[in-house]
């Protein structure tokens, strides 16, 4: 199961760190820019589970291989991006996908460290839409999680998948893959087809009495 961990956690940081230099990519960042935004997008959900159930240093700190697997995709975007040209949203595909292998991933490992099956399904959600969260926040746009369909939600159902198997002592291995799918398709389904959680009205704005038209001059 530590292998399975391993394994997802470092596909997740791979296809979160493509949509990370896609992203900036987009933006007409630089080398350094694409490979930052690569490494931030991949990792920083990570960190943020890592530092919270004590799991210190954090893996993507102490473990080159996320840094080589960010890197990778950061220079794959920037010098091959004919390679994912030809999807219709790159971005949102890989962060669908990185998305659901976070979320799974920091479920189990957050269930690993002893936490309470509700805080680790918390903790999953967490590590699936911190990355994305950074991402935005460094382009200096509105995070992804405020405003897009179904995108916590999806990581938590995800979560909540691994924290049931886990309840009904199911293979580990079968509740993380089930979990890491259902959160991928809802997502992808939420693109799709447009479901969105109710969206706040703006706030009622009166209306401006119209001026009088001002007096003619005598003839």
């Amino acid at each position: 199961m530590n292998m399975l961990l391993l394994v997802l956690d470092l596909v997740g940081t791979f296809v979160f760190a493509l949509s990370g230099a896609a992203a900036a990519a987009k933006k007409r960042l630089d080398l350094f820019g694409v490979l930052v935004l690569s490494y931030v997008t991949g990792n920083a959900g990570g960190i943020a589970r890592d530092v919270l159930i004590g799991a210190e240093p954090p893996a993507a700190i102490r473990d080159w291989r996320y840094l080589a697997v960010s890197l990778l995709a950061g220079f794959i975007i920037f010098f091959r991006p004919s390679l994912i040209d030809r999807l219709r949203s790159p971005v949102l595909l890989f962060d669908a996908a990185g998305l659901g292998l976070f979320a799974v991933t920091g479920t189990q490992k957050a269930l690993g460290f002893g936490l309470h099956p509700v805080m680790a399904a918390f903790l999953g959600m967490l590590s699936g839409i911190g990355g994305g969260m950074f991402r935005d926040l460094l382009l200096a746009e509105i995070p992804t999680v405020l405003r897009a369909d179904l995108y916590a939600v999806a990581a938590l159902a995800g979560a909540a998948i691994v924290v049931l198997g886990a309840s009904l002592r199911l293979p580990s291995t079968v509740a993380t893959i089930a979990g890491a799918i259902f959160c991928f398709l809802l997502r992808f389904l939420a693109i799709r087809r447009g479901w969105h959680l109710p969206i706040a009205d703006a706030p009622h704005q009166p209306a401006v009495p119209a001026r009088p038209p001002p007096p003619k001059p005598p003839e």
